[in-house]
């Protein structure tokens, strides 16, 4: 089934703690349905002392949040994703609010 957004999207998330947070879309984990986007559901991840840094640190990283809970950004609002073919045979992701193409998922066939 095709996704509603992709890598390189800008996305606002719709639902949870981030919610009305606007940004782009790092990674798309298939397979658990999550994507990580840019300055969204930022935590401190603490690591462990080794030879490189013998003290330690901690650094900041975007964690994923699940697909459902980010739309497409369309003119800074979200909008639900429409696909259509068109008759030379490409695929294409339309945003429902305004009608504009967001993505060509494949060329025409041939």
């Amino acid at each position: 089934m095709p996704r509603h957004i992709r890598k390189g999207d800008t996305v606002v998330v719709t639902a949870g703690n981030f919610k009305g947070a606007v940004g782009e879309v790092l990674a798309i984990d298939g397979d658990a349905g999550t994507c990580t986007v840019k300055g969204v559901n930022v935590r401190a991840k603490r690591l462990r002392p080794n030879a490189n840094r013998p003290r330690g640190t901690t650094v900041q990283v975007e964690y994923p949040i699940h697909m459902s809970n980010v739309s497409p950004a369309v003119d800074g609002k979200p909008s639900r994703v429409r696909f259509e073919s068109r008759p030379d045979g490409s695929k294409v992701r339309i945003a429902v609010r305004g009608g504009k193409v967001l993505h060509t998922l494949r060329g025409p066939r041939g």
